[in-house]
């Protein structure tokens, strides 16, 4: 019989006894190491006591509240994309085997667990052309500040030069990192969308340790990456691309182009938006610098039977070894999410990934096409996949634009002025396969309606 944990409430007696056992009389004496004068004092203003149905009810009404992509039609992006999402995932997902297991440390009793991490590493390898990749990281943005500490390590420099096309929040991250290991940080501007290359060419230096950029980036372009790679690796610094998956169905892989780490977000690959995560970062390199990734990777083997097996090949991390000679302090992967993305690959298979790829890339063109259509400006000339940038009539606010957006039922695009000043009144437009032409038609004519 399984170990099953039973779940009921503490009673007072329950309370007591606990209380008794420590020493103390009184739940208060917990907290007597803290200031009178700062504890707050009465009871916290909340409702009282609600039954299970009448709370049930409370948190329907709260939930309500949100605009989710189930009511509303989104052509937001922006990092958090409205995919498909094949049923199957949340019914494989749901079985207790793999929703309630923990980091497998007894990889021998943890075989079905370390297999499906094991999928995911191979999936990842194949689609950004990297030769080993790691069990998964939180989400793209940790993985990315990861790949700047891993490359300062590699290189021994101290400076990372980063594209100002690169998502903001990941950009943020990386100063975050760079400030704890005195790195620093070089951002570069762009021309027409994508990384400006001259002014790539001015930063990089024998004291760059990597250039880092996103294809596609944040404005939705695709980068030249042939072109950036002998920039960086002129000097013998290393290559970061932080890719966007569903794009590499179509686009060549980093790892063709030179990058020596490839980095990004698993989410468009079968995860739930879940109003802004959690999330599933991806992160792989080329052989040389195997032993300097984060995280922990499975690896496959045979037993003295000859039978096959899954064993952690390497855990170089700061719970298994001196805290100063880890690769990093990151303890933990994402194994269900990950395990999402494996499913999700699994189902659509090799074809599958293109054709969801094309109608990404079709739609968000016919979108941008109708838009100008309108008499909307792209301003931006970059190729791009499945986001783009519009630029709305002089003094036209695109946060109240979104707002009557929703009120017609739509999720609008991000607000580029919030991170970009110099893009104020621009928005950022993501369209993925499940937008129909019906509903890219008319969220062309609702928002020249709302700027006219």
């Amino acid at each position: 019989m399984p170990n099953l944990h039973r779940y009921i409430p503490m009673t007072e007696q329950d309370q007591a006894d606990m209380l008794a056992t420590i020493g103390v009389s009184s739940t208060e004496d917990l907290f007597r190491d803290i200031p009178e004068a700062i504890r707050y004092k009465g009871t916290m203003p909340m409702s009282s006591a609600l039954d299970e149905f009448s709370l049930l009810e409370h948190m329907k009404e709260l939930a309500g509240r949100n605009a989710d992509t189930d009511r509303y039609k989104s052509f937001l992006g922006a990092g958090i994309y409205d995919h498909h999402l094949p049923v199957v995932i949340n019914h494989m997902i749901s079985r207790s085997e793999f929703y309630t297991a923990y980091t497998p440390y007894q990889p021998e009793i943890s075989q079905g667990e370390l297999q499906a991490i094991f999928e995911f590493q191979s999936y990842i390898c194949e689609l950004t052309g990297m030769k080993v990749a790691n069990a998964s990281m939180y989400d793209g943005v940790t993985a990315l500040s990861e790949a700047g500490a891993l490359a300062a390590g590699a290189t021994r420099r101290k400076q990372l030069v980063v594209s100002r096309a690169v998502h903001p929040e990941a950009r943020e991250a990386l100063l975050t990192m760079a400030h704890g290991l005195n790195l620093e940080i070089v951002e570069v501007g762009c021309a027409n969308g994508s990384t400006d290359l001259d002014a790539l060419r001015a930063a990089v230096s024998t004291d760059t340790a990597a250039v880092l950029v996103q294809s596609p980036n944040f404005f939705g372009a695709v980068e030249d990456l042939a072109a950036i790679e002998p920039i960086i690796h002129g000097v013998k610094g290393l290559f970061v691309v932080s890719a966007n998956p569903m794009a590499l169905g179509l686009l060549e892989t980093p790892g063709k182009l030179g990058a020596d780490i490839c980095v990004g977000d698993a989410q468009p690959l079968g995860i739930s938006q879940s109003l802004g995560g959690p999330t599933c970062g991806f992160f792989a390199v080329a052989e040389p610098l195997m032993r300097r990734m984060p995280g922990r990777i499975v690896g496959q083997t045979t037993d003295i039977d000859g039978k096959r097996g899954f064993v952690l090949t390497l855990q170089a991390r700061e719970q298994h070894i001196r805290r100063e000679k880890a690769t990093s302090n990151i303890c933990s992967n994402q194994a269900l999410l990950a395990l999402c993305a494996s499913i999700y690959l699994s189902t659509m298979g090799k074809q599958g990934l293109i054709d969801a790829s094309s109608l990404n890339l079709q739609k968000a063109h016919y979108a941008a096409g109708e838009l100008k259509k309108q008499g909307f400006e792209l301003p931006f000339g970059a190729p791009f996949f499945n986001e783009f940038v519009v630029k709305l009539p002089e003094g036209v606010s695109v946060k109240e634009t979104n707002l009557k957006l929703l009120e017609a039922g739509y999720l609008g695009g991000y607000d580029l002025g919030v991170a970009y000043p110099e893009l104020a009144g621009h928005m950022l437009i993501a369209v993925t396969e499940k937008r129909t032409r019906s509903e890219i038609d008319s969220f062309v004519s609702r928002l020249g309606e709302v700027v006219a």
